[in-house]
């Protein structure tokens, strides 16, 4: 028993810093924010990091991952609701625009404000995540006829990512006003790409 209140206690700590390093360096960024200040602001010693994450990059890159994946969760939870799925790419693309501001470090990211990291968002785990839940939407569309059989649903899901997360980018630098202006002409090329011949 005494082992599982240790490993709760322990989650709990590295919760707390998840959560301080997420508002730390979306405000002050990668180069402004020190371990220091994470644990401070989490109401720990200045030490009590290193239990956890190496370095202040392993504490930064599991702060975005934590932070991509809650937008992440946020949009998936969005297109799980909408009323039309089989446009799910544009609801999707509403959702993920509409939840940044909820996701700082994310829209930090997005941005292009930690340009050495922008090439490293593709590879985080809740893009990993992302990719699957897209790979198995496709499979159950090709199932029920709506999706061309002869397509690989992991290579159309990996780049139905990439073209998500660029346009997400692009907004996000342009303030987001011109995804609207696009959002139907790229539904229509995805469809174009996969869906079967009338």
């Amino acid at each position: 028993m005494p082992a599982e209140v240790a490993a709760s206690k322990g989650d709990r700590t590295r919760q707390s810093l998840l959560e301080a390093a997420v508002v730390r360096f979306a405000r002050e960024g990668f180069r402004g924010t020190s371990v220091a200040d994470v644990c401070r602001d989490a109401g720990l010693s200045t030490t009590a990091s290193y239990p956890y994450f190496s370095n202040k990059e392993a504490l930064f890159v599991a702060a975005v991952d934590e932070d991509v994946a809650g937008l992440i969760d946020d949009a998936v939870s969005f297109v799980a609701m909408a009323e039309e799925p089989e446009q799910w790419s544009h609801t999707m693309m509403t959702a993920l625009m509409s939840r940044l501001d909820a996701h700082p470090l994310a829209g930090r990211i997005l941005r292009g404000l930690e340009p050495d990291f922008t090439m490293r968002l593709l590879h985080i785990p809740a893009l990993e995540g992302l990719r699957k839940a897209i790979g198995e939407v496709i499979r159950g569309q090709q199932l029920a006829g709506q999706v061309r059989r002869d397509i690989d649903p992991v290579q159309t899901a990996n780049g139905m990512v990439v073209i998500v997360i660029s346009l997400l980018m692009a907004a996000s630098q342009t303030g987001g006003s011109g995804f609207e202006l696009v959002a139907d002409d790229v539904e229509a090329v995805l469809n174009a790409a996969t869906r079967p011949p009338e």
